[in-house]
């Protein structure tokens, strides 16, 4: 499969406005290990190869551990504290929420884990790595090693 088109090229505007809420997420006093992790799962779950090799290279860079990214696809059984698995639960409730409405539940535990401030700057998180991934998928933004097989 190849590339189709380059989307930040086309809007720099909009790459521009990603950034910057990239940034916010960045400076939301968010752990860059748990943004690692959201970034991660909420990939998989879209099935974005690109975000995935990206992700996972900078949550290796940032401390966390392969034997937990090789775990995350099921986080609520892997060695995760509760507190990434309130962020976890609330990744896939909102990547997946045309499925079904964000749980009273998820939230409950969510808001718990985070206060609200902490739940504001956690849902901005989920929000950017999937407008990335929508952005990516579409076009069939590969990775390097993907490039280079072709």
């Amino acid at each position: 499969m190849s590339q189709r088109l380059d989307t930040n090229t086309l809007l720099p505007s909009g790459l521009q406005a990603l950034g910057a809420l990239h940034t916010a997420v960045e400076s939301s006093g968010l752990e860059a290990t748990l943004i690692d992790l959201i970034n991660v799962r909420a990939s998989q779950i879209n099935g974005c190869a690109y975000c995935l090799w990206l992700h996972t290279r900078e949550a290796l860079a940032h401390g966390e551990t392969a034997e937990r990214l090789q775990l995350l696809r099921v986080w609520d059984e892997g060695p995760f504290n509760e507190r990434e698995r309130a962020a976890l639960a609330w990744t896939e409730a909102v990547t997946r929420v045309a499925d079904a409405p964000v749980a009273d539940a998820v939230y409950a535990r969510a808001l718990a884990a985070f206060g609200e401030q902490g739940l504001g700057a956690l849902n901005y998180a989920v929000i950017a790595i999937n407008a990335w991934n929508r952005l990516a998928i579409p076009f069939r933004k590969a990775p390097p090693a993907s490039r280079a097989a072709k």
